[in-house]
C-alpha cells in the first residue's frame, strides 16, 4: 500500500510539472503500474432496509499484479448503508392480553453489536400520530425493543424510536401505531370466524340442521311475522278505502240537497 501511495504522489507531481500536457509513460513505468495490486468492487447488492440503517453486501475482487487471479480469490463484505433515516408511520391492531414486541434495529443490532447505537423511545398515548410535540419520553427496559407482555388497552398509542450512531448522527426514526382491542368486543381470528359462517350449526348450537341453513323455529317466526305484516297492511288499505267511500257519500248527499 505504501508503494501504491508513492506512485500516486509521483504521478500527481509529474502532472503538475508538465508544461502543457502530460508526458507519455515509458514501458517500464507502465509495467510497474500493472504490478500494483488492489481490490475493486465488482458487485454491490441493494441495501437491506428501505429506510433507516441497513446492511449492504459487496463483492471485492483483486486486480493488478498477477493477471492469473481466479474468481475464487474474491471475497464478500458487509457494510452499513442508509438511504433515508425517516421510516414514516406504521400501524398494527392486536387484542389485549397478547405479547407485543416493537423492534427498532432488527438485524442491524445483531450484526454490529448492541452498544454501537444509542436508542431512545417516546410515546403518545391513545392516539395515532406523527406530531413530535405530542410525544413524551418512554422508558424501555430493553435497549432496542419495547416488550408489552401482557398487552393492555392503556398501551394503545404511537411509539417513536430514534437511533443515533456513536457519532451522534441520527440513522433512524420509526413510528409504530398500536391499536389495542378488547377480546370481548371483537375477535381477530379470521379462520375461526370463517368456520362459524360456513357451518350454520356453530351459530345455533341448540338446533339440528337437516339441510336447511336456518332452524325451523326461525322459519316459523319469519312466516308469522310476514303474515301479520301483510294482514295489517291489508286492513289499513281497507280502512282507507272505507273512509274515502264515506266521504264520497257525504259530498254526494250535500250536492243533492243543494240542487233541491
Amino acid at each position: 500500500m505504501a508503494h501504491s501511495a508513492l506512485w500516486l504522489v509521483l504521478l500527481h507531481w509529474m502532472f503538475l510539472q508538465s508544461p502543457s500536457k502530460c508526458n507519455n509513460l515509458t514501458q517500464a513505468e507502465l509495467q510497474e503500474l500493472e504490478m500494483i495490486s488492489t481490490w475493486v468492487i465488482t458487485r454491490s447488492f441493494p441495501c437491506s432496509a428501505t429506510c433507516g440503517l441497513g446492511l449492504r453486501t459487496q463483492e471485492l475482487c483483486p486486480t493488478g499484479g498477477n493477471r492469473n487471479i481466479s474468481s475464487t480469490s474474491c471475497k464478500m463484505r458487509t457494510i452499513r448503508c442508509l438511504d433515508t433515516w425517516q421510516c414514516g408511520l406504521k400501524t398494527q391492531t392486536t387484542t389485549a392480553g397478547q405479547r407485543l414486541v416493537l423492534d427498532c434495529l432488527e438485524e442491524v443490532m445483531e450484526a454490529m453489536g448492541r452498544f454501537a447505537f444509542v436508542v431512545s423511545w417516546r410515546f403518545a398515548g391513545g392516539i395515532i400520530t406523527s406530531d413530535d410535540s405530542l410525544f413524551s419520553r418512554y422508558e424501555a427496559l430493553s435497549l432496542d425493543k419495547v416488550v408489552l407482555d401482557p398487552l393492555r388497552e392503556e398501551d394503545s398509542g404511537t411509539y417513536r424510536c430514534d437511533v443515533l450512531d456513536t457519532g451522534k448522527r441520527r440513522v433512524k426514526r420509526m413510528y409504530k401505531g398500536v391499536k389495542v382491542l378488547s377480546p370481548k368486543e371483537v375477535s381477530l381470528d379470521f379462520a375461526k370466524g370463517l368456520i362459524h359462517w360456513e357451518n350454520p350449526e356453530s351459530l345455533f348450537p341448540n338446533t339440528t340442521s337437516t339441510g336447511n341453513p336456518y332452524p325451523s323455529s326461525i322459519v316459523r317466526n319469519m312466516a308469522l311475522i310476514s303474515v301479520s305484516v301483510s294482514a295489517a297492511i291489508a286492513a289499513l288499505i281497507l280502512l282507507l278505502l272505507w273512509g274515502f267511500y264515506r266521504i264520497t257519500l257525504r259530498r254526494t248527499a250535500q250536492l243533492s240537497q243543494n240542487n233541491v
